[in-house]
């Protein structure tokens, strides 16, 4: 058998804190990994000082990304998932001002940002998101390690340690997929939709318990990140001035609907003006929302990064408040399961990063992990799934990620909007088209995508040195 590293739902879509899952969420977990690192070799109590030095597009990028506040929490040991977020930014106001930090919230030690935290142009070879740990140790030893951001906040060493029990769990799978024939060839010898057999392939790690809880939360944190931001107006953070528009936009639209909760609002929407212009509006006021809130470092689920937060919820709420008003978790459930499995045939055949692959690789994937949903959700077929998720990305190949000042707002909020409306678009033609005679396979699309990815000039892979990052700067803004 292939050795092939199991991915799990659930690891296509976590739930973690804006505005970048590969240079935000991925720096956290690395800064949490590393503490983990010292607590086994019994050195955390020894560390005297610390620094972190961040490499390539972390760096280019940096700042605009909070990669550097990310890597300070992590040290602090505060964990993306739970954290209450309402304390972030006097937390970072006061290690700024007093520099010092609580290292895992158990050991005080000097640590000032600016001096400490160390932006380095150069590229490591491994990966273009490199971040090192080190620390000098009371012993007079000296410590570090070093990890990449590899996209989607997935963290690993070059080493990559935990690689053999992933590939073990792989080889556990009743269904292991490396490819989009193998798991099509699975839904028709079995007579199975995609989203049941890869149910299957979740329940040889976890229960269907734990699985209905886990897809619960995601899908939680995702109506929540849409309520928040329909309901919040103002200017994002960062310096570039951008208006929030899903407020205005959500005003419109809502009229005069009560409603108490983000579940009574979901009802609620059910009820307003449904034509073409309507929904149009509400698709993009939905992605808008998400990634307005992941700008200004919210709770947002990675589907399949932070920066492409936005296409999953929005076609899924599309769905529940526009295709199908009975529909209920059951739905949901059958949705997430099948876009995480897209997803993860994307990143095991190519990239989810942007720093390898440019747009493409976030906002491309995650509006053919929606297009595939949406159209089992539809009644389309095995086959229709999957050419509707490649004619979603067939229509995103090249997108370059270059982000004006380096932060996750221009063009990067409008792009979820588009890759929400495109997804769906890719379900009803493959909908309406006999998917058995496709001409371009969606295992040929990965692969291009891939190609088009190495072909790309290295300025327009998330490094704010080309594309629009140069053409508008922000004085123009």
């Amino acid at each position: 058998m292939k050795k092939i590293e199991c991915i799990s739902v659930f690891d296509m879509l976590k739930i973690g804190v804006g505005p970048s899952s590969s240079h935000t969420l991925g720096p956290w977990r690395a800064g949490q990994r590393w503490i983990a690192e010292l607590k086994k070799k019994d050195t955390f109590d020894l560390v005297e000082t610390i620094k972190v030095d961040l490499y390539g597009s972390l760096s280019l990028t940096g700042k605009g990304h909070a990669t550097d506040i990310a890597s300070i929490l992590g040290l602090c040991g505060y964990d993306p998932v739970t954290m209450d977020l309402s304390i972030l930014e006097s937390l970072i106001t006061s290690i700024q001002e007093e520099k010092k930090i609580l290292f895992n919230r158990e050991l005080e030690i000097d640590f000032d940002p600016k001096t400490q935290v160390v932006f380095n142009r150069k590229f490591l070879d491994f990966h273009p998101n490199g971040i090192k740990f080190s620390a000098k140790l009371k012993n007079g030893k000296k410590t570090s390690s070093c990890f990449y951001s590899i996209g989607g906040g997935f963290v690993v060493k070059k080493e990559r340690k935990n690689a053999k029990k992933k590939i073990e769990n792989f080889e556990q799978f009743p269904f292991p997929i490396e490819k989009a024939t193998e798991l099509l060839a699975y839904c028709n010898a079995e007579g199975k939709k995609i989203s049941e057999i890869v149910l299957e392939n979740e329940k040889s790690l976890r229960t269907e318990t734990q699985i209905d809880k886990g897809l619960r939360d995601v899908w939680q944190v995702m109506l929540e990140s849409m309520f928040t931001g329909c309901h919040t107006e103002g200017i994002l953070p960062g310096g570039l001035k951008v208006q929030r528009r899903a407020f205005d936009m959500h005003q419109r639209l809502i009229g005069d609907v009560e409603y108490n909760s983000p579940q009574q609002w979901l009802e609620g929407i059910r009820n307003t003006e449904v034509k073409f212009r309507q929904i149009l509006k509400w698709v993009s006021c939905y992605a808008l929302s998400v990634n307005e809130v992941n700008a200004s470092l919210g709770r947002v689920v990675t589907a399949p990064t932070n920066g492409s937060a936005g296409t999953v919820p929005a076609v899924l709420m599309y769905y529940m408040t526009i295709e199908n008003h009975d529909a209920n978790f059951e739905h949901v459930k059958q949705f997430l399961l099948v876009a995480g499995e897209i997803g993860s045939l994307f990143k095991k055949g190519a990239t989810i990063s942007a720093a390898m692959g440019g747009c493409q690789a976030e906002i491309g994937v995650s509006s053919a992990m929606a297009a595939g949903a949406l159209t089992e959700l539809l009644g389309g077929t095995p086959e229709q799934v999957l050419m509707a998720s490649e004619i979603a990305m067939e229509h995103h190949l090249g997108l370059t990620c270059d982000p004006i000042a380096g932060l996750v707002q221009i063009p990067c909020i409008e792009r979820n909007a588009m890759g929400a409306i495109k997804a769906i678009n890719a379900a009803e033609i493959a909908l309406e088209t006999d998917a058995t005679k496709a001409k371009v396979p969606l295992d040929k699309v990965i692969e291009t995508m891939w190609d088009t990815a190495k072909d790309m000039h290295a300025k327009y892979k998330e490094t704010s040195e080309g594309g629009l990052a140069v053409k508008v700067s922000l004085s123009d803004c």
